[in-house]
């Protein structure tokens, strides 16, 4: 059994405005999507902004209500919860914000913030206990543990994000949903988090669903990568099968997009904008902006079908018609 399963699920939001009889209209945040993060594996969700990834995140950790699906949690399925019962299962997961400013609480010390988390999930632990362990988890993730009386401020953006880590693990989760973990930080400063995650995937089995606009980060840590375009995964396979075999032109010109010393190949540049979330593209979301696409994919969206081994592509001119 799967550490968790996605199985169908969408996020619509209603579009506020327009007069009384108009029709109502909603964003297609998540459309209809289906995967899978087994026990101690790292999943990277590649795609542009605005096309669903974080939706996605915040919707398993019930932060956004899904209009309609499930996400299955070692079997159990977060979207038929209670409040209750759902406080009560975020011990199993935990998310990591994008935001290391904006995620902790600038009145409160480091310590209290973690120890925040810890009341809440190891109630084997009395304050003494408490602060002991901050301690630990504040060294696990490279910081000093006799810190835990500063305030957020007075650490860096990278430092931020340790703490926000440390918050984290401080539940002790099988699964982490971590939300553009490192976009919003020096490039140097990048890899050292990068490096922290895949350290403590090792060491403590943690699952990770890594997302980010970055196709070269997640295929550095991520074992399996999912693309999304437009609420929907178009490709997704092991990271080598993805990165070193793309199918889908959209994953095409993500790859194509990353620096390399030595360029390969031309560089796809796609035309026009992304559609209008709110009226979709008929057919295939991608064929309005998509340099190979063909009179059938104006007209039917194709399903995700296999490419052998766990590749999966959803694309008319890879074998799906």
């Amino acid at each position: 059994m799967s550490l968790l399963r996605i199985e169908n699920l969408s996020v619509y939001y209603p579009v506020r405005g327009g007069s009384l009889f108009s029709r109502k209209q909603y964003v297609h945040a998540v459309d209809v999507v289906s995967l899978q993060v087994e026990r101690g594996e790292i999943v990277g969700l590649v795609g542009e902004s605005g096309c669903g990834k974080s939706t996605l995140g915040r919707a398993i950790v019930g932060l956004v209500k899904p209009t309609s699906g499930k996400i299955l949690l070692n079997g159990r399925d977060l979207t038929s919860l209670s409040a209750g019962e759902l406080r009560a299962e975020r011990k199993n997961f935990q998310m990591i914000f994008q935001d290391p400013y904006g995620s902790l609480n600038p009145k409160m010390t480091v310590g209290d913030s973690i120890m925040e988390i810890l009341s809440l999930h190891r109630k084997d632990l009395d304050r003494a206990g408490r602060r002991v362990r901050a301690a630990e988890l504040m060294e696990k993730v490279g910081l000093s543990g006799s810190r835990l009386d500063d305030y957020p401020h007075q650490f860096s953006g990278g430092q931020r994000q340790r703490i926000g880590i440390t918050r984290a693990l401080a539940a002790e989760p099988g699964l982490i949903i971590a939300d553009e973990p490192v976009s919003a930080l020096d490039v140097s400063v990048q890899a050292q988090i990068i490096n922290l995650l895949s350290k403590i995937r090792r060491e403590d089995g943690t699952a990770f669903l890594f997302i980010a606009h970055d196709l070269a980060v997640v295929r550095h840590i991520s074992d399996r990568i999912a693309v999304m375009y437009m609420g929907k995964i178009v490709e997704t396979g092991t990271s080598d099968e993805v990165c070193s075999n793309p199918l889908h032109p959209y994953t095409k010109a993500l790859l194509s997009a990353v620096p390399r010393l030595k360029k390969r190949e031309k560089r796809i540049v796609l035309s026009g904008d992304v559609p209008s979330p709110i009226n979709p593209p008929s057919g295939c979301r991608f064929h309005p902006r998509c340099p190979f696409a063909i009179d059938s994919c104006r007209e039917r969206q194709p399903e995700l079908h296999s490419a052998g081994g766990t590749h999966w592509v959803s694309c008319r001119l890879t074998g799906d018609k």
